[in-house]
C-alpha cells in the first residue's frame, strides 16, 4: 500500500463493484494523483506507482470503514453506496457515484431517504425494477466529473 500524506489528494475506490477503475486510473495518471482501490477480495490492479490496493478483512462494511476513516477534504472517493457516500461527505470529502454524479451535503439527505423507501417496498415483497444499465454516458459523465473534481482540488 501507498502511504499518502493527508496533504496529497488522493482518490479511494469502493471496488467490489466498480465498473469505472480503467476511467479512474486514466484520469489519476494525467493528474499524477494517486489511487487506492479498497476490496474484500484480492484482484489484478495495474502496476503503477500511483495505484496500490488494500484487501480488507470479508467482515460487514470493512472496506467501507476503512474508506471513511481514510476520507478528507484532500480525497475523492468513489463509491455507489450511498451510506458510505454519507460518512465521507462528513469527513469533508468530495464524493462521486460511478456515474459521475456528485453527493453533497444538500444531495446526501434525499439520497438516504430514497434508498430507505426503496428498502421497505422490496422488505413489503413489492416488485420494483434495479438501477438502469451502466451506460456510455455514464462512464463519459463519471470521466468528466473525476476530472472537474481533481481540478478543483488542485485549485485550492
Amino acid at each position: 500500500m501507498t502511504n499518502v500524506s493527508s496533504s496529497t489528494i488522493r482518490i479511494l475506490v469502493d471496488a467490489d463493484a466498480c465498473p469505472v477503475k480503467d476511467e479512474i486510473y486514466k484520469v489519476a495518471w494525467r493528474h499524477e494523483v494517486p489511487v487506492t482501490i479498497v476490496a474484500n477480495s484480492h484482484f489484478r490492479i495495474p502496476v503503477h506507482p500511483l495505484i496500490s490496493r488494500v484487501v480488507v478483512s470479508d467482515g460487514f462494511d470493512a472496506a467501507d470503514d476503512w474508506i471513511a476513516e481514510q476520507a478528507d477534504a484532500k480525497s475523492v472517493v468513489i463509491t455507489a453506496d450511498i451510506l458510505l457516500a454519507d460518512r465521507c461527505v462528513k469527513a469533508g470529502a468530495t464524493v462521486l457515484a460511478n456515474t459521475g454524479k456528485p453527493f453533497t451535503t444538500s444531495s446526501i439527505g434525499g439520497a438516504i431517504a430514497t434508498r430507505a423507501i426503496m428498502a421497505d417496498l422490496r422488505a413489503g415483497g413489492d416488485i420494483i425494477g434495479g438501477p438502469a444499465p451502466f451506460s456510455k454516458t455514464d462512464r463519459s459523465s463519471f470521466l468528466s466529473a473525476l476530472d472537474a473534481a481533481l481540478v478543483r482540488l488542485k485549485r485550492n
